[in-house]
């Protein structure tokens, strides 16, 4: 037998193949959620910034309403500094006094935890397939070495090709359960 892909998934039985084609998703689903992210974060960081600079301006005139009007502009839609200044603008353009900076402090410390939300989106994906991924692959090993007793029982001997198909099997599952693992776990700290 080679030890090539394709003889080994002709040796593999069906749910070494199932669990197989679980971890290929699992891995799929962190690359997806990982790029999306940094899509997302690259975004938001970049139209914060920009509009941090933008409504520094405004301030120095003492200029509420351009700041707000700044911050509605739509070329800041995915800034999280303009998402929590919008409503923190409204509430004081609405009162300027020390209840309309009462209730701006509260409406952002509300958007804030609204926009961390936002941010940690897909998150929870990494983290399950970082944690549960080499145990999944624990699950394909064993159906390996159920595979290399089968090689056994069919041969009638121990020897190292009656086995060697469920073992490279299970070291296959192995390895995969433990590189989507760290795939999840390295995007999820990224």
């Amino acid at each position: 037998m080679s030890f090539d892909p394709q003889h080994l998934w002709e040796a593999m039985g069906w749910p070494a193949r199932f669990v197989f084609l679980l971890l290929i998703v699992m891995g799929i689903a962190c690359m997806y959620v990982g790029f999306e992210r940094w899509v997302t974060f690259r975004k938001a960081r970049g139209q914060s910034r920009s509009l941090a600079e933008n409504l520094a301006g405004h301030f120095a005139k003492g200029n509420i309403e351009g700041a707000l009007k700044t911050c509605q502009d739509q070329s800041f839609k995915f800034s999280y500094l303009g998402h929590l200044m919008e409503v923190g603008l409204k509430e004081v353009n609405a009162r300027f006094d020390k209840h309309g900076i009462h209730a701006a402090r509260r409406a952002m410390e509300r958007q804030s935890v609204q926009e961390a939300a936002d941010l940690k989106r897909g998150m929870n994906i990494l983290a399950t397939v970082g944690s549960t991924a080499p145990f999944v692959g624990l699950v394909g090993t064993i159906f390996g070495i159920i595979n290399s007793f089968v090689g056994m029982a069919e041969s009638g001997s121990g020897g190292l090709g009656a086995v060697s198909a469920g073992i490279a099997e299970a070291l296959v599952e192995t390895a995969t359960g433990i590189a989507v693992a760290l795939i999840g776990v390295w995007l999820f700290n990224y």
